[in-house]
């Protein structure tokens, strides 16, 4: 009955009006949002001296081999030490990183790293370059499974593409900038000087790096406990998907790792015979990885997420095949379809590693990274074996198999996924 002084209905009991109730918001960062340029920039530089201090040999290869009398397949290992150092280290540091958070992790790896690349400059030997390649390559594990972790749990889901599209972006662009620096700075004052200046450039990057990323606001620590780490990764390593996604990646790197390890080799000799800072400047085509990378997010909305990697796959075998032209334009064409290729794939297998993943992500992401360096340094090695034994020929044949497991994997990917759609009962009536 009605209030005896408002004449108002008396409302003990109801429910309260929806508009009175508070709606759970997302506190994670979002395009836009608080934070997510500073994320941004930071892991963009962290993957710019990752990259820059992972390959930073790989445009040098010839002058190694000149100056250490060894052979491009000797010269590579200061490749493939690196990383293959990174890909042993990369599941136990993301242990780490569940245990002591994703940031610390991070800076460690990243300081250990330059101090390591402060040093290389001063090797003696190609076998004591090769052993502090090595180091590096395991200090700078602690960084790719972290920083995909650490956006997992820190980005909305569905800015989680872009954000890791733009971690990879700056995968390129340290790529790009450590390659042509080191073939132009080489060319004037040798390969150690070269190396040297990319040490440098690493520290402003660390430090920036440090100052910038926002500390994580969804993070739990986790388990040290072997027992908990070796279940993880049992879990892991028994789904399906995550298995396809780790392969697919070392193809892909396979390819790219063949390409870019011996790519100065047959641009210093004849047909072309360009000098090392022009061979250095080449590596500007990963500009193309920067895009490709940073707009794979709108590829997978627009063709899914396999259709995505049929389409990386088709890119970067053109590309291989326009490669062995004996015009040297249609080789850099070529260089740029391999480049867009390889980064648009690597960005939709790595963010499909950590959307496929719902618990132990810095260890998918590990055995991810895993993987996908074991590849690189598989792919440098039989990519220089390759060239020795076939000229560019050979190396392109080994890329084009590559290829053709990403492919076989994905449609084996798409034939398991039509299976368990139909598998699944009709709804009742």
């Amino acid at each position: 009955m009605p209030s005896a002084s408002t004449g108002a209905p008396v409302t003990t009991g109801a429910a309260v009006p929806a508009a009175a109730v508070p709606v759970p918001t997302d506190s994670r960062m979002a395009p836009g949002g608080p934070g997510y340029r500073r994320m941004s920039f930071a892991l963009f530089l962290a993957g710019v001296a990752t990259f820059a201090l992972l390959y930073s040999t790989q445009a040098l290869l010839p002058l190694l081999s000149s100056d250490f009398g060894v052979s491009a397949g000797g010269a590579s290992w200061t490749v493939s030490a690196a990383t293959g150092g990174l890909a042993l280290f990369v599941l136990p540091m993301s242990a780490l990183s569940e245990r002591f958070g994703r940031r610390t992790v991070m800076t460690a790896s990243l300081a250990v790293a330059v101090a390591v690349g402060l040093l290389v400059p001063f090797a003696p030997s190609i076998g004591a370059l090769v052993a502090l390649r090595a180091v590096q390559g395991a200090a700078l594990a602690g960084l790719p499974a972290s920083a995909t972790a650490y956006l997992a749990e820190e980005v909305r889901p569905k800015a989680l593409i872009t954000a890791i599209g733009l971690f990879v972006a700056g995968n390129s662009v340290g790529g790009m900038s450590g390659r042509i620096v080191t073939g132009w700075v080489a060319q004037e004052w040798g390969w150690r000087v070269a190396v040297g200046t990319i040490g440098l450039i690493a520290v402003v990057c660390a430090v920036a790096f440090r100052l910038l990323l926002p500390a994580p606001r969804h993070f739990t620590p986790g388990s040290l406990r072997p027992r908990v780490l070796v279940r993880t990764v049992r879990d892991h390593l028994a789904n399906p998907l995550l298995c396809r996604l780790y392969a697919i990646g070392a193809l892909f790197m396979m390819v790219f790792g063949g390409v870019y390890t011996v790519i100065g080799y047959r641009l210093g000799e004849a047909p072309f015979s360009l000098p090392q800072g022009v061979v250095g400047s080449v590596f500007l085509v990963y500009l193309v990885g920067t895009v490709s990378a940073s707009t794979a997010g709108r590829l997978a909305g627009r063709l899914g997420r396999r259709g995505s990697l049929y389409v990386a796959g088709a890119t970067t075998t053109a590309g291989l095949l326009l490669s062995l032209a004996g015009s040297l334009v249609l080789v850099l064409l070529g260089l740029v379809l391999i480049t867009a290729g390889f980064f648009a794939g690597h960005a939709v297998a790595s963010s499909s590693v950590s959307h496929t993943a719902q618990q132990g992500r810095a260890q998918a992401s590990a055995l991810y990274q895993s993987a996908y360096y074991i590849g690189s340094s598989a792919g440098s090695t039989l990519g220089a074996v390759a060239f020795h034994a076939g000229g560019w020929a050979g190396t392109v044949a080994m890329g084009l198999f590559a290829v053709l497991g990403v492919v076989s994997v994905t449609l084996f990917g798409s034939r398991a996924a039509r299976t368990a759609a139909r598998r699944v009962p009709a709804p009742a009536h």
